[in-house]
């Protein structure tokens, strides 16, 4: 008799979860059904289907049980003002990201699988026991595959159209379309010179138009070339690794658009083909999302210095006009700042009957203009900008792009708090829009757009008389813009970095960073893990939503309570005056820390992998986070997470990703719900590090 399509499908059963939570076993079934006979001798098919599901589902539902709920966010979040925040809502009736995941419990476990199709309109399928394929065939392992692969692609495009905006504005102020100053010289002669752009004798404008240049090319080309990005920032011994992988990108728009169409329904049916693409995507963001963009935003508003900044709720100040700056786009803000500060605007929130115009940052808009700009204060993650709004302390807010919750605009409206988006790629329903077009036809007017904001944070001000303001009285003083450059300024080279980490002062180098996610314990599954790190001597860089707990919290000062978190020899080093925590900045300033790992191995003359680095992000949420991790995976540097990505449902793409890439790339992802376990996982994987060179 012949078969049935599905009867020929060889299935493989997974039999129990390892400690890193991959499939143990996989079982491969030449017929997919095996016949069990009860003591009645009664006979029953069982399919090695029902295997797969019952224990990827199980291994989830085990899972699911580490979600806190918005009880236990109160009773052991770290940070006093979050808990008083939280109350206070509650209170008023408003519901928060606490709230609404609680209501989305119990999150589908199909989903969290990775295991659920919804590309083509004869779906959406999921993988069961008896449904082993959807309706074209793709099985487990393709579906996690294309599911990741787009939540990757997701991530390039999100970072990449940062990156296109800051190289844009660049490029502008060089031809003067944009009436900015460029302030970093430096930065645009140093890079032109890696880049291999000619510097002597030539205007500034005209070799940062040819830097901007080759930067786009790298973001947008369509035919076969060499990333200059790559070719220029990134280590031999890598791009060796991954030529010989074949995993170089063209260009991220190119990843992206091969990344769609790799996935859609009937292209590519092979999941390691699709992982290709999954590593293409992590080079393309690194190197044109977050690199490239970084070297435009040093170049256009300069690399900035360490300063002092106050931080946390407790810093809002009553009686000013008050403006928070939201998002991931840092030009127009720097106009927005500027022109809030300058005397005419302060003078005219003072005949208003203000005390004077107070900037605030909320997200990485907040913390690239803490360091470069004076009094910008940093007040919160994403997660948590409502409960900053819940104050009824701000005035008008400014949205840009990324990281910008929808339901800030219902608590904006209780507080009648002004929210103005300010591109046309992030619109929120209730805002008004003061900014660019689609086609950037007024980028000319870029002043003009800063002083209709801040007259509109005024005339807020004045219609917002009278409103109830409760603000929770914690403020910290925090030390911010730790860079390779001021690390160069402060020791003069990276060789005392390099000595004190040989001689185990600093036992390893760790960068923390990520967004926030409710399925940890709001901010505290960070500090538990840099606890962990800390007392062992391990130095922590820190950038983006990860850092705002580190600095409310006190572990970006030097203090006493700060040198108490950590072991004897790491504080020798650093005191008195480098806190334990160095804040490089906003997330696309993992490449300052890339660049001080670089700097520290090439004093030392070794590979990156070879060093006792680590990346973790301990309650990563977004696309771009899993871009974020894999970009310093192919570096050979291993991340560490407390949370899952939705690739449970695939043995395979599991194993990929937590074993095989050990070999290909020196590096893997390792995810432990408990963050104290995480933390002593990161230091014994630095330690083993340490003891293969000898130290």
């Amino acid at each position: 008799m012949k078969k049935s399509a599905r009867q020929e499908h060889h299935h493989r059963s997974i039999i129990g979860f390892d400690r890193n939570g991959i499939p143990k076993v996989l079982i491969p079934a030449d017929s997919h059904t095996h016949t069990h006979t009860d003591e009645n001798g009664n006979s029953t098919a069982h399919s090695h289907a029902d295997d797969i599901t019952q224990d990827y589902m199980k291994a989830v539902a085990e899972y699911r049980k580490t979600f806190p709920s918005k009880q236990d966010v109160i009773d052991k979040t770290p940070d006093p003002a979050v808990r008083e925040m939280l109350l206070r809502m509650e209170q008023l009736g408003h519901d928060t990201v606490f709230d609404r995941f609680d209501a989305q419990k119990p999150q589908c476990s199909f989903g969290m699988c990775g295991t659920c199709c919804k590309i083509c309109n004869m779906g959406p399928c999921r993988i069961t026991e008896k449904s082993p394929r959807g309706v074209c065939g793709a099985d487990a392992d393709l579906i996690v595959a294309r599911n990741l692969l787009r939540g990757a692609a997701a991530g390039v495009a999100q970072h990449g159209m940062h990156a296109r905006e800051v190289i844009l504005a660049l490029k502008w102020a060089a031809e003067g379309k944009l009436d900015v100053p460029i302030v970093g010289e430096y930065k645009i002669r140093s890079m032109a010179e890696a880049f291999g752009i000619p510097t002597k004798r030539r205007q500034i404008k005209n070799i940062t138009i040819d830097l901007a240049d080759a930067l786009l090319d790298d973001l947008s080309r369509t035919e076969p070339e060499t990333c200059q990005t790559i070719k220029a920032c990134a280590p031999p011994e890598r791009q060796k690794v991954w030529e010989e992988l074949d995993i170089l990108p063209i260009s991220a728009y190119h990843e992206v658009f091969e990344a769609y169409h790799k996935t859609g329904c009937a292209t590519d049916g092979d999941w390691e083909s699709i992982m290709k693409q999954f590593l293409r995507c992590g080079l393309a963001f690194t190197f044109s999302g977050v690199v490239g963009t970084s070297i435009a935003t040093d170049a256009l508003l300069g690399v900035g210095d360490r300063v002092t900044a106050k931080t946390n709720i407790g810093a809002l100040k009553k009686g000013y006009v008050n403006i928070a700056v939201h998002g991931h786009l840092p030009v127009l803000v720097r106009e927005i700042v500027k022109t809030g500060y300058s005397e005419a605007f302060q003078k005219l929130a003072e005949e208003k009957g203000a005390k004077g115009i107070q900037f605030y940052g909320i997200c990485c808009s907040g913390l690239s203009a803490m360091y470069r700009y004076a009094g910008v204060i940093p007040l919160s993650n994403a997660v948590s900008a409502e409960l900053v709004l819940g104050t009824g302390a701000l005035d008008l807010w400014v949205a840009d792009v990324q990281e910008v919750y929808p339901s800030i605009m219902d608590v904006a409206r209780c507080y009648k708090t002004v929210v103005v988006t300010t591109s046309d790629s992030a619109r929120l329903p209730g805002a008004e829009h003061i900014g660019y077009d689609h086609h950037h036809s007024n980028i000319e007017e870029t002043h003009e757009i800063a002083e209709k904001i801040v007259t509109r944070a005024i005339e807020s001000f004045e219609q917002r008389k009278g409103m109830p303001v409760f603000i929770p009285p914690y403020e910290v003083e925090a030390e911010v813009g730790f860079s390779v450059e001021y690390v160069h300024k402060h020791f003069g080279s990276m060789k005392p970095l390099a000595e004190a980490l040989v001689r185990g002062d600093i036992l390893g180098i760790v960068n923390m960073v990520g967004c926030n996610n409710p399925k940890v314990l709001y901010e505290k599954a960070i500090l538990d893990v840099a606890d962990v790190l800390l007392k062992n001597n391990i130095l922590i860089l820190t950038n983006g939503c990860a850092s705002f707990p580190l600095m409310k919290l006190g572990y970006c000062q030097t203090s006493e309570s700060a040198y108490g978190k950590t072991g004897g020899r790491l504080r020798k080093f650093l005191e008195p005056e480098l806190p334990p925590v160095w804040h490089v900045g906003e997330c696309i300033d993992n490449t300052r820390s890339s660049g001080i790992f670089a700097g520290i191995a090439g004093v030392l003359g070794k590979n990156i992998y070879e060093m006792p680095y680590a990346f973790t992000s301990p309650e990563w949420s977004n696309e771009k986070g899993i871009d974020a991790a894999l970009g310093f995976r192919l570096m050979g540097v291993n991340s560490y997470h407390c949370v899952e990505a939705q690739i449970y449902g695939s043995q395979n793409v599991m194993t990929f990703l937590k074993k095989t890439t050990a070999e290909t790339l020196g590096a893997v992802m390792y995810v432990d719900a408990d963050p104290a376990a995480l933390g002593e996982k990161i230091v014994a994987d630095i330690r083993e590090k340490r003891k293969a060179l000898g130290w």
